[in-house]
């Protein structure tokens, strides 16, 4: 029997993987123009901007709703292309 599922969007979603997804689609340049925090203008890396994420709550909430409302390609966005060279 499964379990309940959760409402959270983002559950089993970690920061990682969030800003990498995020640096992957935009870049560090775009990234400081949609959301204008030090860690993504300034000397840009995943572990300073995670650093600075985790302890300021209010850039964390900017960066997932970010990351919410991208648009992505697919609807599993950490899957790969390779199914299409299958075909």
């Amino acid at each position: 029997m499964p379990g309940p599922k959760t409402q959270d969007p983002l559950h089993g979603v970690t920061l990682k993987m969030i800003v990498t997804r995020l640096v992957e689609k935009y870049g560090w340049e775009e990234l400081g123009q949609k959301i204008n925090i030090k860690c993504f203008t300034t000397d840009p890396s995943i572990s300073s901007s995670l650093k600075f994420l985790r302890k300021t709550q209010w850039a964390r909430e900017k960066v997932e709703t970010l990351y919410l409302r991208a648009n992505w390609q697919s609807n599993n966005i950490w899957s790969s292309d390779t199914n299409a060279e299958e075909q």
